[in-house]
């Protein structure tokens, strides 16, 4: 019975590319010529670095735009607080990855409403859909691909027929 399982990733590799690109953008713009800020990627960390707390507010945009560009959604950046006084703020920006119950259930539910004969089944941090055609399968991902509510960046796995 073919199936594949859904996963919410971010690919390593497009993201530390993305915080490259924002760096060059941070060096070429006007407004940070002579100014300490700057990028920094760690375990999907994102640390934001500057001088002012606005500065930081203006270098969110350009690292947002930079995700974009790379088709990595935005919706899976998570801000932190900021820290630091003085000389340096600093912020950090998560990258959230894995399936919570909430968009598990939401997902079951499309494939439900799509009256597609596939079964979806929650199981830990992915959803495993399983069913009789190939043809079926890939008209699920299309669905999970066109559907906006999606907060998650998704991708699938295990291909299997």
């Amino acid at each position: 019975m073919p199936s594949f399982d859904t996963v919410s990733e971010v690919d390593k590799h497009e993201a530390q590319n993305a915080v490259d690109q924002a760096n060059r953008e941070l060096d070429k713009r006007f407004d940070f010529k002579g100014v300490d800020a700057s990028f920094e990627l760690k375990d999907f960390n994102v640390t934001l670095t500057a001088n002012e707390e606005f500065q930081i507010e203006q270098m969110k945009p350009m690292l947002e735009g930079a995700m974009i560009k790379r088709n990595i959604k935005v919706s899976c950046l998570e801000y932190g607080d900021l820290t630091g006084a003085g000389k340096q703020v600093k912020m950090i920006a998560t990258m959230r990855q894995g399936i919570d119950k909430d968009l598990a259930r939401q997902l079951v539910k499309i494939v439900k409403d799509s009256k597609l004969k596939v079964q979806a089944s929650i199981q830990g941090e992915m959803v495993r859909i399983q069913g009789k055609k190939r043809d079926d399968l890939q008209q699920v991902m299309a669905l999970f691909r066109g559907d906006e509510s999606i907060s998650m960046p998704l991708a699938f796995k295990n291909f299997k027929d």
